[in-house]
């Protein structure tokens, strides 16, 4: 008998074609979906019900749905798409607090994988090269996304110790780029002008949407595989050097500048600017791909720098030929003045 698979998060892209996609594999006999909302387009052979994982009505779908693996999905990067900061964090962090003690009274579960991110190592001047699993943030994160998946792996270790008869399996997932990808980091490279902190060309890792799916499918179907794993493609670029291959042009801002051009960003609804990204943006980010490759068994098949190109080729032109720009000086100086008068507006 093949297994039957529970994925949480179908109402957002990655996860319903997460969902579809693995309804597909031979060895999965059924697989069931669940948000609160349903999802946008096909969802081909997933049984969708519509579930709030806030909800112990889950714990019932988990047993009377006879699912022995669990796929977590749904913890969100954005406030805005869900009414706010305080329902976003209701939805990550007691969320899967909920879905996990759902889990713990399911007889039959076996498998819990749970899709998180780098994220949850923050980026500051104190980090390492390239972080390891075992590592820590240098500063422990104190709001948003950022803080949201470090609680939600604390809770995911403890069920682990509590159920050792399931194998959980957490993948980091490094920022993912794809050419439908919709997310802050895409958002932020779409601009037609590309806003950079003064002084600082932050190191950057990106993991393909295609890998994604390739490698929790991968996990899901490893019977052996568990534990902590970083996720991402091979070497990292440049901000610098991502910048000049959409051919944008960068304008450097003082830190002051750049945190409140992101707030002028989120309000308008352009891009999401949280801190964490304007960290991630000062400092960037590196991580050891290493037990991926030794234990998870999982390569993929496209480095930082080709998920990247396959993302950029979306991309329209950017604002820079002759006659279409001002001269940096006087942009820097036109956003500088539309940054500090928002700030003062707020």
């Amino acid at each position: 008998m093949g297994r039957i698979v529970l994925v949480t998060g179908v109402s957002r892209d990655l996860g319903r074609r997460f969902a579809r996609e693995i309804a597909q594999d031979p060895a999965v006999d059924r697989v069931i979906g669940v948000d609160i909302v349903p999802p946008r387009g096909d969802i081909g052979d997933v049984s969708f019900i519509r579930a709030d994982i806030r909800n112990p009505v889950i714990a019932k779908i988990i047993v009377k749905e006879d699912v022995d693996t669990v796929v977590h999905m749904s913890v969100i990067a954005t406030p805005g798409g869900v009414g706010g900061r305080a329902t976003m964090k209701e939805l990550n962090v007691l969320g899967t607090m909920q879905l996990l003690a759902a889990c713990q009274r399911a007889p039959k579960l076996r498998h819990l994988v749970v899709k998180s991110t780098t994220t949850v190592y923050g980026s500051s001047s104190r980090d390492p090269a390239m972080f390891v699993e075992e590592m820590n943030p240098k500063r422990l994160p104190r709001s948003g996304y950022a803080m949201d998946a470090y609680e939600v792996e604390g809770y995911v270790r403890g069920f682990a110790r509590r159920r050792p008869d399931v194998r959980v399996a957490t993948l980091r997932a490094a920022n993912v780029m794809g050419p439908d990808v919709l997310s802050p980091i895409t958002q932020y490279f779409r601009l037609p002008v590309i806003p950079s902190v003064l002084g600082f060309d932050p190191r950057l890792q990106f993991l393909h949407d295609s890998d994604l799916m390739d490698v929790l499918r991968h996990t899901v179907l490893s019977e052996g595989v568990s534990g902590t794993f970083n996720v991402a493609g091979d070497g990292i670029i440049m901000l610098s050097q991502a910048v000049r291959r959409l051919g944008r042009t960068v304008v450097p801002l003082p830190p002051f500048a750049m945190g409140g051009l992101g707030s002028m960003f989120r309000r308008a609804g352009v891009a999401d600017f949280s801190p964490e990204q304007l960290a991630f943006l000062t400092y960037g980010r590196g991580v050891d791909t290493t037990r991926m490759r030794e234990e998870l068994g999982f390569t993929p098949s496209h480095t930082t720098a080709s998920a990247f190109a396959d993302f950029g080729a979306s991309v329209p032109p950017g604002l820079h030929s002759p006659g279409r720009l001002a001269s940096g000086d006087t942009l820097l100086a036109g956003i500088e003045r539309r940054t500090v008068k928002g700030a003062h507006d707020g």
